[in-house]
């Protein structure tokens, strides 16, 4: 049996694959592109699961000098202890 001539529907679905598949590779070339772009920039990066930068130790507030106390709490016992303000 000789060789049979390509029917016309293999030819329109090699022209769709052929299609498909640069559209595949323009795709994976953009993504390439951003990650190196994304990459190079290095040190500004930062991606949701980092911690939030905290300032150093020295310049957090101490405990206050007058702390307010519900009444009835331990922190109310304090000799500087303000009572808590009263909501209308």
């Amino acid at each position: 049996m000789g060789l049979q001539a390509e029917h016309e529907l293999h030819r329109r679905r090699s022209g769709r694959n052929i299609g498909l598949g640069i559209v595949l590779a323009l795709f994976v070339a953009l993504v390439f592109i951003l990650s190196v772009v994304k990459i190079r920039q290095g040190d500004t990066m930062q991606a949701f699961d980092h911690r939030p930068q905290t300032p150093a130790p020295s310049a957090l507030p101490g405990p206050a000098a007058n702390p307010v106390a519900a009444p009835g709490t331990p922190g109310a016992a304090l000799p500087n202890a303000q009572p808590a303000p009263v909501r209308p």
